[in-house]
């Protein structure tokens, strides 16, 4: 009997991972349409990012602040398989997640819903990465979020911004 390397075991999880958001979404729009199936995802993505967030924080032993934050989700998207930089402005203590492959975003292309992929990704990826920001945060240090770009509004990347404020 063949077992699996730890590769493809990731990569069954991270499928799997994907799948089943799309697949409850689907099922949920079936149900309820669009707007509300839409709501709940964003209402998911609002809580999700605080576990992911706190579990590779747990793994890396990362601590608050926006250098570990920026280490996180350089783990973070790694492992759900897409293309991106990462780039800290020193003193300015700025952040920029550049996402130049988006699987989230190819799933939506290929499934032939391109046309719904700006209001999603709009809604989603500001209360995903406004929960990671406060997950990153504490009193001393507040971590805010921003848009600059996005590839499903016909950007050629994402551009995540973080900014910290307070001492470090």
């Amino acid at each position: 009997m063949r077992e699996l390397t730890d590769a493809q075991k990731a990569e069954y999880f991270r499928r799997s991972y994907t799948s089943v958001d799309g697949l409850w979404f689907m099922k949920v729009e079936e149900l309820r349409g669009f707007e509300e199936a839409l709501e709940a995802d964003r209402r998911v993505w609002s809580v999700l990012p605080k576990i992911q967030a706190r579990i590779l924080r747990s793994i890396l032993e990362a601590e608050k602040g926006i250098d570990e934050l920026a280490r996180s989700l350089a783990a973070k998207q790694s492992a759900e398989g897409f293309g991106f930089e990462v780039e800290i402005e020193g003193e300015c203590r700025i952040l920029r997640v550049i996402i130049t492959r988006c699987p989230w975003h190819e799933l939506m292309a290929n499934s032939g819903r391109l046309a719904l992929s700006e209001w999603v990704g709009s809604l989603i990826c500001n209360a995903e990465y406004k929960t990671w920001a406060a997950e990153f945060s504490d009193d001393d240090r507040v971590i805010s979020f921003s848009l600059e770009s996005q590839i499903c509004k016909g950007d050629r990347v994402c551009t995540f911004r973080f900014e910290e404020s307070g001492q470090p």
